[in-house]
C-alpha cells in the first residue's frame, strides 16, 4: 500500500496572517489608534470588564468597541449603552478572528477619530490565541470559577498575551481557587505577563488595570 503523503500547510497560513497583522499595526500607528485584543472563555466576564473599562476611560479618550461572535448582537447592544461607538462582527461560524477579519471590522468602525479600539474576541481559550489580529497588545480574562489550572491546560493563550486579568475575585471564598498558584503557572508560560486581579462587579482592582491601559494608549499615540 502506498504511503500517504502528509503536507503541512499551517505554517504558511500563519505566516501570511502574521505579515498582514504587522501591516495593520503599522496603519494603526500612523493613525495613532491603539487596538487591544481581549480573549477569554465564554462566561468569564469580558463584556462586564469592558463596560467598567469604558466607563473609566471614555472621558479621557475616544473609544470604539468591536464585538466578535459567531452569531447574535447581544454584547454589542450592551456596549452601546455606554455611549461609545460599537459594532458587532459575525465570524460565519469561525471560532476566532484573524488579521484580515479584524481589518474589515476596523474599516467599518473607522479608526481616524478613535484613540482606543477594544476588540472582544470570540469566547474560546484555543483558536483566538493562534491568530495575530494586528492588535498592539493582547489581554485575556480568567475568571475564578474556571479554576487556577488553566495555564497548564491552555498554554498558548497565556504565552501570547501581555496581560492576564483574573476576574470575579469577589467570589473567591466560594471556590477552590488558589490565586498564588494561577500566578505561578501563568508566569511559567510567560514571565513578562502583567497580572491584574479584579472584580468587574464590585470594581475592586479596576484602577490598576485601567491605569496600565491608559499608559499604554498614551505611549502608543505619542511615539
Amino acid at each position: 500500500m502506498e504511503k500517504v503523503r502528509i503536507i503541512e500547510v499551517k505554517e504558511s497560513i500563519f505566516a501570511d496572517n502574521n505579515k498582514e497583522a504587522d501591516r495593520l499595526r503599522e496603519e494603526l500607528k500612523k493613525e495613532k489608534t491603539f487596538l487591544l485584543n481581549l480573549m477569554s472563555s465564554p462566561g468569564s466576564g469580558k463584556t462586564s470588564v469592558l463596560i467598567r473599562t469604558i466607563e473609566a476611560l471614555k472621558d479621557d479618550m475616544r473609544i470604539g468597541v468591536m464585538e466578535a461572535d459567531i452569531d447574535s448582537a447581544v454584547d454589542a447592544e450592551k456596549i452601546a449603552t455606554t455611549g461609545v461607538k460599537s459594532i458587532q462582527l459575525h465570524t460565519g461560524g469561525m471560532c476566532h478572528l484573524d488579521a484580515g477579519m479584524t481589518q474589515q471590522g476596523l474599516r467599518e468602525i473607522g479608526t481616524k477619530d478613535l484613540d482606543l479600539v477594544l476588540l472582544e474576541n470570540v469566547g474560546n481559550l484555543v483558536c483566538p490565541a493562534e491568530f495575530d489580529t494586528g492588535a498592539v497588545k493582547n489581554a485575556m480574562i480568567l475568571s475564578v470559577p474556571e479554576g487556577h489550572d488553566k495555564p497548564l491546560k491552555y498554554p498558548l493563550i497565556f504565552t501570547v498575551c501581555d496581560v492576564l486579568i483574573i476576574n470575579k475575585i469577589d467570589v473567591m471564598p466560594y471556590f477552590d481557587f488558589d490565586i498564588d498558584k494561577v500566578k505561578e503557572y501563568a508566569y511559567m508560560r510567560n514571565p513578562k505577563l502583567k497580572i491584574f486581579p479584579l472584580s468587574a462587579k464590585t470594581g475592586e482592582g479596576m484602577d490598576d488595570w485601567v491605569g496600565w491601559l491608559r499608559q499604554q494608549v498614551k505611549e502608543w499615540n505619542q511615539n
